[in-house]
Order: C-alpha cells, then sequence, then structure tokens
C-alpha cells in the first residue's frame, strides 16, 4: 500500500498527552508527534545533536512558549517554529489546552 492513516486519538499517549506517530503510520524517515497539553504542562528540555534532527513544531490551537537555546518564543495557534538540531528545545504550554504537532527528520 502507498499511503497509512491513523487518528492520533487511537495512538496511545505517553509523557502528558504526546501521540508518536511514526511507527503507527510506518514511517523510515521522519517522525510525527501530536502533544495534547494541558494547563501549565512543561515538555523535557532537549536537543536531537546526536541523530542531526531538525524539528518544527507547529500550535495548532492554544497559546504557548518553547525556549529555544534559553530564548523564549511565544506562540498562538496558525505558529510555527523549526530547530536546528544541536539547540535545545522546551514546550511551556500556557494557562489553557494547547495541541502541537511535531514533525521531525534527520
Amino acid at each position: 500500500m502507498s499511503y497509512a492513516t491513523v487518528n492520533y486519538r487511537d495512538v496511545d499517549a505517553v509523557g502528558g498527552g504526546m501521540h508518536f506517530l511514526r511507527d503507527a503510520l510506518g514511517c523510515e524517515h521522519v517522525g510525527v508527534t501530536v502533544v495534547d497539553c494541558e494547563p501549565g504542562w512543561t515538555g523535557k528540555e532537549h536537543d536531537h545533536a546526536e541523530g542531526d534532527h531538525e524539528e518544527v513544531y507547529v500550535l495548532v490551537e492554544g497559546e504557548a512558549t518553547v525556549t529555544v537555546d534559553g530564548e523564549d518564543v511565544e506562540m498562538t495557534g496558525g505558529d510555527a517554529i523549526r530547530i536546528d538540531p544541536g539547540a535545545t528545545r522546551q514546550i511551556h504550554n500556557g494557562d489553557a489546552e494547547s495541541t502541537f504537532v511535531l514533525v521531525g527528520a534527520p
């Protein structure tokens, strides 16, 4: 088959609302994650330097801050940010629920 489909809500969430879709979709080169963030949720600070893995975060709805290399980037629904592999990044959700789509690949 030349395509795969999944509803992210059918993929068990881990780590406070992270739905990792790579395996469910059979992706070989790209990772896709949907994150349903509760008010005040904070993700783990991390980078992807080891795997040379850049990411794009799209905030579908809500308000959040993404801290990149110590700089706070304020985001509202519809905003997107691309992050270099070696940059540290961390999501800080606002006072209401929000939804991110994270896409990454080497």
